[in-house]
């Protein structure tokens, strides 16, 4: 067997074994984070996520009754936090995302007079961020986001 065959084949070896199997071995001061989906019962993709010092967060998609997709995300220390999409009464979906520490933060889409969408994001504590979007005579959008602090 020539030098060329026997390496090939054992890069070949090397390649099937990197994708079969979870990396064990770390380079001293790498971090390694593990990324697992799948299909829940009601078909959406759940996630699960291992980060670089063991610990486990599940993100279980699911549909709410108004058909929007919401979440529900258990952290690593057990926090709880939950995602909440509605239709608008102008048909754009909103969001609400409570915290495990029980903050919330509201996302508000309307389509403005331009006819693009823009929205208004309220945080926990008060602060709000406006995305106001226009469109150019050419098509083009631009984007103007005003942030205000608590």
């Amino acid at each position: 067997m020539s030098t060329h065959t026997t390496l090939t084949a054992v890069l070949a070896a090397l390649a099937t074994i990197t994708l079969a199997a979870p990396v064990v071995a770390h380079a001293e001061g790498s971090r390694t984070t593990t990324v697992q989906r799948s299909k829940g019962a009601d078909g959406l993709t759940d996630k699960t996520v291992t980060g670089a010092k063991g610990g486990v967060t599940h993100t279980d998609r699911y549909r709410a009754a108004d058909g929007t997709v919401d979440a529900t995300r258990k952290g690593p220390k057990g926090g709880i936090s939950m995602v909440d999409r509605s239709k608008g009464a102008d048909g754009l979906t909103d969001k609400t995302v409570t915290s495990a520490k029980g903050g919330v933060t509201t996302t508000d889409r309307y389509r403005s007079g331009d006819g693009v969408v823009d929205q208004k994001v309220t945080g926990p504590k008060g602060g709000t961020k406006v995305v106001d979007r226009s469109v150019n005579a050419d098509g083009t959008v631009n984007k103007t986001v005003t942030a205000t602090r608590p």
